[in-house]
């Protein structure tokens, strides 16, 4: 899988977090990890990392019982992160 067929962050609801502009993602790309799958991406707002304009990917995720990994790499057509059990969560994010 190359760089530009990984799914994008769809949306971003996590007002709090420095790479979320106008629910936009704006991180080269996240990585999903943790009991909840969680964005391991998420910075809170005071740093600031954005890149203009960028369209963010899922670059790894660590949650192997989700329908979506195949070999710790996501394959949904794009994710939603929000606030679930943790600040930043993929939303997207099923148990098989």
């Amino acid at each position: 899988m190359t760089v530009t067929e990984l799914p994008t962050v769809h949306d971003c609801s996590v007002t709090g977090c420095s790479y979320n502009h106008d629910t936009e993602c704006h991180a080269g790309a996240i990585n999903v990890t943790g009991s909840s799958a969680g964005c391991a991406t998420f910075i809170e707002l005071g740093q600031h990392g954005e890149l203009a304009r960028n369209v963010a990917f899922v670059g790894a995720c660590h949650r192997s019982d989700c329908v979506h990994n195949e070999g710790l790499e996501c394959h949904a057509e794009f994710i939603r992160v929000g606030a679930k059990e943790d600040p930043a969560d993929c939303l997207t994010y099923q148990t098989r």
